[in-house]
């Protein structure tokens, strides 16, 4: 499994998480769909650090109402959270 490092973030008109990115790396940008599945199947992780923060995984969350959605664990740090990061 590949940690792969999540710098900016796709949002929809409802600020929605629709894909995560990082310029220059070939799997970027990584569809909200594709991701959940990678997480899934312990594929590949993926996860926020921005300096002079602890690192912060993005988890699948399976809500009964929106069904599944993308979210950084809380920790604390509103600048490792994914609506936070700049648009890709």
């Amino acid at each position: 499994m590949a940690d792969r490092k999540v710098t900016k973030s796709r949002k929809d008109n409802d600020g929605d998480i629709t894909a995560l990115c990082n310029d220059g790396q070939w799997w970027s940008p990584r569809t909200k769909a594709d991701a959940i599945n990678d997480i899934e199947s312990n594929t590949h992780s993926y996860y926020v650090q921005q300096p002079a923060t602890s690192r912060s995984d993005i988890q699948v969350v399976n809500d009964r109402v929106k069904g599944k959605y993308l979210r950084t664990g809380p920790d604390g740090e509103p600048d490792n959270n994914l609506d936070n990061l700049p648009d890709c």
